[in-house]
Formats: structure tokens, C-alpha cells, sequence
């Protein structure tokens, strides 16, 4: 079955069904780029049964790209070019793109990365979804005239540094949202022999630190903490960290602690090309099995592009371990009463979402069979992430508690 591709032009108050002029699709997003991005190539002649696009930069116009009816992108027309082929190629990108186009003087004190986030979509008029309750108080965080995207970015990392969980900005229908990124782990797998068509993968100790060494501005060492165990591997790599003299040394040591814990362990890289998933985009995580490797585990996309051409979707993905994850099923896994991560239990059949903070489930029911739980949420709406185990179920998503036994 085909995906059906739509394209509508909102043109101040009148919105114009284009659909029938598309020709191709990439659809794509990056973790390092603040928007996402459509590049969608359209017939610029008048034909049978159809009128040219009317597409103008210069308006300010706005489109909407959906497939098979639901909208996956909403954005500003940036961009237009028109050839002797008669075909117009035109560039959007979503709203986080103010993010990247605005530049201020940013000075903050004792905020969180949420209440800084909501701060600069205020100060933007940008509009908010969802947004993830940060707790980590950023002693300060001053940017001179920079992009609002920048100062995000920066707290969301001291903001990590300091709890060890990772956090991503998103765009659905025009509203910006702040999201925990171990907690919207999409349901869907990546398998070789059946979506995944190549795949590279790398590994690499080139920036891999055994030891972390804190100073004060005078260059006096104020903590330090090595992994005698990896030196005796690989010998001495230090890393030289200048904390905020405002913190205590209880932070200090929680910060050297976690710059040490992402630091020394070796990048792991995946490229992938497989058949399409719209669902599949940079920030969400997916499970990737490749027995040739013996991988069986949780990757973020760090980017992805969507591509519809010639009535194909394919998706080329660059994926990151999800270290994340690693880290706080030690403090989660005994948090659910009678439950911990690994266990295979008996999932009684029903609904599953792609978060634990979902709204309303992906698509339908699912039978009753055995799954692993994965990883769990304290406290969340849908707190159980659960793999089946064999095919009696196609339960592969987060949860409610009482569900399974």
C-alpha cells in the first residue's frame, strides 16, 4: 500500500490543496539543528485537471505536509526555485526555526532548563505543548547576544550534567514542547531481514576520558575522580572541567560523577537505511536487533531523512546508544512493587503508547502474550515499557500498570 501524500499552502486566510502537484518528498531533522525541514518538488505547469502551485516566497506563506491524513509537518515556505522543467522545489521549516533566528542577551539565575525554555518562548511568541519538569536549578547561565537555540541547548546539557536525563525540543502542529527523551521510546523495531536494507556501524575511544579534574578559577584543584580500570586499558586521558564557584561540593562531585559516566564510555555510531517510518525521527528512540553485531537494544536517531519518491518511503537514520538509559535503570529497577527491569511476564492484552506520558494509545489493541519489561517510569501515567517475546503479541510499547501479571 502506497502512501498518500498531502500538501496544503495556507495563504493568509485561504488554504490550498496542492497535493496533486507533488512529485517527491525529503522530510528531515537533526539533533545539532534547531527546526525541522520539508524539501517537496511540485509540477509548475497548468494542466490537465490541475493550476500551478502559486507559490510565493515572499508572502509568507505557510504549508502543512500530511500522509495518509495525518499531518507531520507544519511550517514557513523559507525558500523557492523554479527550473526550465517546470517544477517548483520549495524548502520549509517548522517553528523552532525562531529559535535559531533570534538573537538576545540571555542572563539567568538559579532557573531551570523548563523555566528558561518557557521564558524564551514567551519572550518569541511562540507558541507551547508539552513541557518536561526539569528540577536542576542552573546556578547561572549568561549568553550575550546569541540564538534562543543556543541558550536551550546549554541548559538542557547543564541540566543533564547535573541529573543524567536527556531532554529534546519538538514541533507538532505549531506548538513547541520540551520532552524526556527516555521517556518517548517509540515502539517501533529495526530489524535486519525486515525493515533494515544496509547498516554501518563505528565505534571509537577518541574522545573517551579515564579521569575528570575539577579547578577553581585560580587553576587550584577542587575535585578529581579517575577509573583506574580503563587506565589500565588505555592509560591517562584527563579532562580539565571549570565548575560555577556558586556550587556546592556535593554538586560538584554529582557533576564530576556524570561528566565522567557519558565521557568514558566509547562512542557507538549507526547508520541505517531502512523502509520508511514517518513515526522514526531525530529525538525519539527505537529498538535496533542486528544478530550479525549482537545488538538487541535502545538507539536515539540523532538524525533522520524521510524521502517519498516514486511511490516509495525510505528513512536513513544516524543513531546513538541510548547511555541514558543504562544509567537510571539502577535506581528504577526496584521502584515498581513486584516488578523489575528484565523481568518476562504475561501481558494481559490491550492497549500500548509510544510514551509513558501518552495521551492516547498507538494504534490497535494488542492480544495477550508473554513481553519483557524494558524499562519503567515511576509515577507516569503508562510507568511499563514492554517487548514481546514471541508472536503472540505485538505488544512493544509502554504500559499501564495492571496489565500484565
Amino acid at each position: 500500500m502506497y502512501d498518500k501524500l498531502g500538501l496544503i499552502l495556507i495563504k493568509g486566510s485561504e488554504t490550498v490543496d496542492i497535493s496533486n502537484l507533488i512529485t517527491g518528498v525529503t522530510w528531515q531533522g537533526r539533533k545539532s539543528s534547531a527546526a525541522r525541514s520539508i524539501k517537496v518538488t511540485l509540477i509548475d505547469d497548468d494542466g490537465y485537471k490541475h493550476a500551478r502551485s502559486g507559490i510565493d516566497v515572499e508572502n509568507g506563506q505557510q504549508c502543512i505536509f500530511t500522509v495518509n491524513g495525518e499531518e507531520l509537518f507544519r511550517g514557513y515556505v523559507f525558500e523557492q526555485s523554479q527550473s526550465h522543467k517546470k517544477t517548483i522545489t520549495i524548502t520549509a521549516y517548522d517553528n523552532c526555526i525562531y529559535l535559531a533566528n533570534n538573537k538576545d542577551t540571555f542572563v539567568y539565575e538559579n532557573k531551570t532548563a523548563t523555566e528558561i525554555f518557557k521564558d524564551i518562548c514567551t519572550r518569541f511568541n511562540i507558541p507551547t505543548g508539552e513541557i518536561a519538569n526539569c528540577t536542576y536549578k542552573i546556578p547561572e547561565l549568561t549568553k550575550p547576544k546569541t540564538t534562543a537555540y543556543d541558550v536551550i541547548c546549554d541548559a538542557l546539557s547543564l541540566d543533564y550534567d547535573a541529573t543524567g536525563i536527556r531532554h529534546y525540543i519538538s514541533s507538532k502542529g505549531g506548538k513547541l514542547s520540551l520532552l524526556t527523551r527516555r521517556e518517548n521510546i517509540l515502539q517501533w523495531v529495526l530489524e535486519t531481514g525486515q525493515n533494515i536494507v544496509t547498516y554501518t556501524y563505528s565505534k571509537s575511544i577518541s574522545e573517551l576520558r579515564t579521569r575528570v579534574k575539577m579547578v577553581s578559577n585560580e587553576g587550584t584543584v577542587i575535585a578529581e575522580k579517575s577509573l583506574p580500570e580503563l587506565e589500565q586499558k588505555f592509560g591517562i586521558f584527563q579532562e580539565i572541567e571549570q565548575p560555577d564557584e556558586s556550587l556546592s561540593d556535593a554538586q560538584i562531585n554529582d557533576l564530576i560523577a556524570s561528566i565522567l559516566d557519558e565521557k568514558s564510555t566509547p562512542s557507538r555510531l549507526l547508520n541505517v537505511e531502512a523502509i520508511g517510518n514517518a513515526e522514526v525521527i531525530s529525538g525519539l528512540g527505537v529498538f535496533i536487533i542486528i544478530p550479525h553485531l549482537g545488538l538487541s537494544r535502545t538507539f536515539y536517531v540523532d538524525d533522520d531523512t524521510h524521502t517519498w519518491k516514486d511511490n516509495k518511503h525510505t528513512m536513513s537514520l544516524k543513531l546513538s546508544y541510548a547511555t541514558d538509559l543504562d544509567a537510571s535503570t539502577s535506581t528504577e529497577e526496584e521502584t515498581a512493587a513486584g516488578h523489575n527491569i528484565g523481568d518476562v511476564v504475561q501481558f494481559n492484552g490491550g492497549y500500548h503508547y509510544v510514551s509513558s506520558s501518552a495521551g492516547s494509545p498507538t494504534g490497535a489493541e494488542c492480544a495477550p502474550g508473554p513481553a519483557k519489561i524494558t524499562l519503567i517510569a515511576k509515577g507516569a501515567k503508562h510507568p511499563y515499557h514492554l517487548i514481546h517475546t514471541d508472536s503472540s503479541t505485538r505488544v512493544y510499547g509502554w504500559v499501564d500498570s495492571g496489565t500484565f501479571s
